[in-house]
């Protein structure tokens, strides 16, 4: 089973979000949505009508949607079968987090890496 399609986004905690963004903006030229984050857009190379996504976004420095994770950033990595991928990495004991959310843009699930790492594993609607 394919597990990782690709990297979903990039997710850091920042002193000052805004004014990071400000500076990445000016600086760097990636240009943030009003949610906060810049999307990259980019094809699959096997399926060119398939468009998916890359988000960049700095978050509040005292967010806990990083939790259980000390660590300042959280990677999400795109899945295809998310359900699937989530039971056979809680066979192979992978601490895998029991809530699994859905949106209009996909279906979310997380687990733990060895060393405290959060990842996000996320399931694009198609």
């Amino acid at each position: 089973m394919k597990r990782v399609t690709g990297i979903g986004g990039i997710f850091f905690k920042a002193d000052d979000p805004d004014k990071l963004r400000s500076w990445y903006r000016v600086h760097v030229g990636i240009e943030s949505e009003k949610e906060g984050g810049a999307i990259f857009k980019w094809r699959k190379a096997d399926e060119p009508t398939s468009e998916r996504c890359t988000v960049w976004s700095p978050f509040p420095a005292d967010t806990d949607y990083f939790a259980p994770s000390a660590k300042p950033f959280m990677i999400n990595l795109q899945v295809e079968n998310l359900d699937e991928i989530l039971t056979q990495l809680k066979a192979e004991g992978v601490d895998v987090d029991p809530k699994v959310e859905s949106y209009d843009y996909g279906k979310f699930g997380w687990i733990m890496d060895p060393e405290g790492n959060r990842i996000e594993l996320w399931e694009p609607k198609v």
